[in-house]
């Protein structure tokens, strides 16, 4: 064979052979993504929506709310309060992301919990066998120096990780 012929089958040999198609395996099949109510949430759950529509794929979306991070805001707030807080945010996220599912025409389902973002989504993660976990940069300062959700995910490395900005 010389330079710049083209190459015949036989030149690939058996162990080069093409793969069987096999039809509807390509992509995620469900796409997991993180959401706090920010704005980079709120992005990263766009992006992670019109992904999964386009890969015909489940979307799971989980609200995270950190009870420490309110106490840390207002140390006299009681936990009476702090759960409703956490339950009307929920609500309006539910609703709103019903809504879109609806338009889109796509399989959605929205998971409130409270605790460690990084535990909560890990295990939401494992529970639903994503394929994908999507999650909003942090916009925190100090999550630089110490880590962010979306750093300790890539770090965990079990999923690929999509960090929008």
């Amino acid at each position: 064979m010389s330079v710049g012929a083209p190459l015949d089958r036989e030149d690939y040999g058996p162990a080069a052979r093409p793969l069987p198609f096999e039809r509807g395996t390509d992509g995620p099949r469900v796409v997991l993504v993180g959401v706090d109510g920010t704005r980079t949430s709120l992005r990263a759950a766009s992006y992670a929506a019109g992904l999964a529509r386009r890969q015909g794929a489940g979307l799971v979306v989980v609200f995270v709310s950190s009870p420490a991070a309110f106490a840390g805001l207002a140390p006299g707030l009681d936990a009476g309060a702090v759960q409703r807080n956490h339950d009307e945010l929920a609500a309006d996220l539910r609703e709103e992301f019903r809504r879109s599912a609806e338009e889109l025409g796509l399989p959605i389902t929205f998971l409130a919990r409270r605790g460690d973002a990084y535990a909560e989504l890990c295990a939401a993660a494992d529970e639903h066998r994503a394929d994908l976990v999507v999650v909003g940069s942090s916009e925190q300062a100090g999550h630089r120096l110490v880590g962010s959700v979306a750093t300790r995910l890539v770090r965990r490395g079990r999923w690929p990780v999509v960090v929008v900005p």
